[in-house]
């Protein structure tokens, strides 16, 4: 098991200490390797073994009983979307208005982890899933995100839920993209363009590494200067 360091007294990284940070449910490590190169004691937690190479930096172990724990001043958190997740529409109404509702349970339990997730105790949260089924009903997000306003030619929508946090700011808007994948509506069947390598869902689960930059970068910063005001 990973033992974190102690929280510095001293400031350190310029004038303002480093963050602790839990990227809850990440095993690919795109977003804890970004904040790590700030600096920041990024940890990423699943209960799988990490893939991101660095599993001296990960924790596997339940997300949940770390962003309850009181060690972290930030957490980025990516719970498991399969049965939320609108992309799975036909798999919720098998058939027209009938709901299928042993999915309707698993996604009720996604739910309530998603809630304690954004609830937790820690100052700064960033919640981060895809657009959701109505009948699941999670609450509005703060923002929605694309991988083309991120350096990437790809379409991918992700929303955010953001507590005490700005939204994150494009950084480098691409004109041409097409959807990263297949839309589960026929349009492959309709001679849809999207990316054309075979996806596994834990590819396709991992952030995008411009966007994992932006939120490294951006928050990390905000929160700096927010702690530097609070000192002066």
């Amino acid at each position: 098991m990973i033992e974190l360091q102690q929280k510095p007294t001293l400031p350190i990284h310029g004038v303002i200490g480093c963050l602790f940070i839990l990227v809850g449910c990440e095993e690919s490590q795109a977003v804890c390797i970004e904040l790590r190169k700030l600096g920041h004691q990024a940890y990423s937690c699943d209960l799988q073994e990490c893939s991101g190479g660095k599993p001296e930096w990960h924790i596997v172990g339940d997300a949940l009983k770390e962003a309850y724990s009181g060690k972290y001043d930030m957490m980025i958190a990516h719970p498991p979307c399969t049965y939320m997740s609108r992309a799975g529409a036909r798999w919720m109404y098998p058939t027209a208005g009938n709901l299928c509702q042993d999915r309707y349970t698993k996604a009720m339990e996604a739910k309530d982890l998603f809630l304690q997730l954004l609830n937790a105790p820690i100052e700064y949260i960033a919640v981060e899933n895809p657009t959701s089924l109505k009948v699941v009903e999670l609450p509005k997000q703060s923002q929605a995100i694309q991988p083309y306003e991120y350096g990437h030619e790809y379409s991918k929508r992700t929303l955010l839920w953001l507590k005490n946090l700005p939204l994150l700011k494009p950084t480098d808007i691409k004109s041409n993209y097409k959807p990263y994948l297949p839309s589960n509506t026929g349009g492959k069947k309709r001679g849809q363009k999207y990316h054309s390598v075979s996806i596994s869902q834990k590819k396709s689960s991992k952030t995008f590494s411009g966007v994992a930059k932006a939120m490294a970068e951006q928050w990390g910063t905000f929160i700096r200067s927010k702690n530097v005001a609070a000192c002066l």
